[in-house]
C-alpha cells in the first residue's frame, strides 16, 4: 500500500501505510543516534569523566546498554508492531495508566526536549561559521533564596541561536508532514552525508602524524565515590549521543516486514555506531590534548582545522549541520506517531488525532508536535535539553522492558517472530542500567529533573478526565 492509493469510503478511519523499508528503517536507527552528540558531547564527556580511561568506560557501557535494549527493543517491535512503541507495549504489558504516562511524557516533555536539543546542536555548529549567532540578545538570572543548594542559580541568555532553532523545526516538520515516504527518503540520504562526515573526521586523525600529549589524564587520580559520580555522569552524555536506537519502534505500523527488518535495523544499526563512536573519540584525542577536548565547543571543527586548516573545517561544519538536519528529520518523524496514537485511542488532546487525507501522515500531531518542541528551543542550551531528556525518558525505556518480562508471563503464546537473546539476563541488565542511570541524573541535575517529573505526574489529572470522557461515550 502507498501513499498514492485513493482515500477510504466516506466514514472509514484513514490509517497509517507501511512505507518504511529496510533502508530507510536503518536510516532511522543510524540517522537519529549519529547527529548532534557524536560531535558536541565528547568534550562534556572528558569534563565530566576527567581522564581518558573514563571517557571510553562510558563509551563501552552506552554501547552495552544500548545493544541489550536493542536486543529487547526488537523483541517487542517485531511481536507488537503498532504506533507509539513504548506506549503499545505499556499499555498491553504493565496498563493503560503506565502506556499514556509514557505517551504524555513523550508527547509534552521528551520529543520536545529532544528535537530541541537537536536543533540547539545544529545552530553550535553553524556559531563556529558565524559566531555573531551566539551574540547574546538579553540574558536573565533566576534563582530561588533558600534553596540555592538544591536549585542551582540558572542564567538564561537568549541569542540569535534559538530563533534560527525555530525556523529548523518548522521546516523539518513540513517535510514530514508531506509523506512518511518522502521523509525516509530524505532520511536515508541525509544519513549517508552524516556517516561520510564522521568518516571524514576518523580518517583525517588517525592519517595525520601521531602527537603525543603527555600531560593527559589517562587514569582516575583517586578511586573513591567521586569516581563513580564521574563516570555516571560522563555516561549520561554518552547515552544521548547513543540514544535514536528506540525511535523506530515508534513508527511500528508503517515499517514493512518488521518481523526481520527490526531486529536488522536496531541490532545492527547500534552496533555500527558504537564502533564509529569509539574510532571518533580515539581519534579527537589522538589529534587534540585532554584539556582542549574538555574545553572545546567544536570538537570535530577543530580537529579538522588543527590537520588541515580553517578552510577544511568549514567544510566539516557544513557536513556536521547537515548531519543535525537528518537527526532532526527522523526526532520528528518518529516522535509525532505518540500522540497521534494516544488522540487515536481518546486519552490525548483531539488536535492531534487524524491522518492527512493526501499525505497519510498524522500531520496535526506532527503540527502540535512542532508547536511544542519550538517553544521548547527557547528555554534553554544543548547539554540543558538533553540532561532534561535522558532522565525523562530512560525512566520509560527501563519501563517498556520490563513490560517485556510482564508480557512473556502474561501472554506466552503470543507469537513472537524475533525473541530477545540472553532473556533474562540481556533486558535484566538494561533495567538495572536505566534505574541507575535516571537515579544519577535526578541527583546531578536535581532542578531540571524535578521538572520533569512534575511534568510528566501532571498527566494524570488529564489521564483521568480523558478516561471518564471514553467511559461515557461507550
Amino acid at each position: 500500500m502507498s501513499a498514492s492509493v485513493s482515500a477510504p469510503a466516506s466514514g472509514k478511519r484513514l490509517e497509517l501505510v507501511r512505507e518504511l523499508g529496510p533502508w530507510a528503517s536503518a536510516a532511522i536507527v543510524v540517522g537519529t543516534m549519529v547527529g548532534t552528540g557524536i560531535f558536541l558531547k565528547p568534550a562534556q564527556m572528558a569534563r565530566e569523566g576527567q581522564s581518558v580511561a573514563i571517557v571510553f568506560a562510558a563509551w563501552i557501557v552506552g554501547a552495552i546498554l544500548s545493544i541489550f535494549g536493542a536486543l529487547s527493543y526488537a523483541e517487542l517491535g517485531a511481536a507488537i508492531p503498532e504506533a507509539g512503541g513504548e506506549y503499545a507495549y505499556l499499555r498491553r504489558g504493565i496498563g493503560p495508566t503506565w502506556g499514556f504516562l509514557f505517551g504524555w511524557m513523550h508527547s509534552i516533555v521528551g520529543r520536545p526536549a529532544s528535537a530541541a536539543s537537536i536543533a540547539a546542536g545544529g545552530v553550535r555548529f553553524l556559531a563556529f561559521l558565524l559566531p555573531s549567532i551566539s551574540t547574546p540578545i538579553f540574558s536573565l538570572h533566576i534563582a530561588i533564596p533558600g534553596l540555592t543548594h538544591w536549585y542551582k542559580p540558572y542564567d538564561f541568555v537568549f541569542t540569535w541561536a534559538q530563533p534560527l532553532a525555530v525556523v529548523w523545526l518548522v521546516v523539518m516538520s513540513g517535510v514530514n508532514y508531506i509523506g512518511v515516504k518522502f521523509g525516509g527518503a530524505v532520511q536515508v540520504f541525509l544519513t549517508f552525508l552524516k556517516i561520510f562526515s564522521v568518516l571524514l573526521v576518523i580518517g583525517v586523525a588517525l592519517l595525520a602524524p601521531s602527537a603525543v600529549h603527555t600531560s593527559d589524564p589517562y587514569w582516575p587520580t583517586a578511586y573513591n565515590g567521586g569516581l563513580l559520580a564521574a563516570f555516571l555522569a560522563a555516561l549520561a552524555a554518552a547515552l544521548w549521543a547513543y540514544d535514536g536506537w528506540e525511535d523506530l519502534n515508534l513508527v511500528g505500523s508503517e515499517v514493512r516486514d518488521p518481523q526481520k527488518n527490526f531486529p536488522r535495523a536496531l541490532v545492527g544499526g547500534v552496533a555500527a555506531v558504537a564502533i564509529i563512536y569509539l574510532l571518533f573519540s580515539a581519534a579527537c584525542l589522538r589529534v587534540l590534548p585532554f584539556a582542549k577536548v574538555a574545553g572545546s565547543q567544536y570538537v570535530a571543527s577543530e580537529v579538522v582545522e588543527h590537520v588541515s586548516g580553517h578552510g577544511a573545517a568549514i567544510w566539516l561544519t557544513l557536513a556536521m549541520v547537515i548531519s543535525a538536519i537528518g537527526s532532526l528529520n527522523s526526532s520528528i518523524l518518529s516522535g509525532a506517531r505518540v500522540p497521534y496514537a494516544m488522540a487515536r485511542d481518546k486519552v490525548f488532546f483531539r488536535v492531534a488525532d487524524g491522518i492527512h487525507p493526501k499525505f497519510f501522515t498524522p500531520g496535526r500531531a506532527l503540527i502540535f508536535q512542532g508547536v511544542l518542541t519550538s517553544l521548547m528551543s527557547l528555554t534553554g542550551t544543548f547539554e540543558e535539553l538533553t540532561n532534561l531528556f535522558i532522565f525523562a525518558t530512560w525512566i520509560f525505556y527501563g519501563l517498556a522492558v520490563v513490560s517485556l518480562f510482564r508480557l512473556r508471563k502474561t501472554e506466552p503464546d503470543m507469537p513472537r517472530p524475533y525473541r530477545c537473546p540472553g532473556y533474562p539476563v540481556v533486558p535484566g541488565l538494561f533495567v538495572f542500567g536505566a534505574l541507575a542511570l535516571t537515579i544519577s541524573v535526578l541527583f546531578q541535575n536535581p532542578g531540571r529533573s524535578t521538572i520533569g517529573l512534575a511534568l510528566i505526574l501532571l498527566g494524570l489529572p488529564f489521564y483521568r478526565h480523558w478516561q471518564k470522557k471514553v467511559t461515557t461515550t461507550t
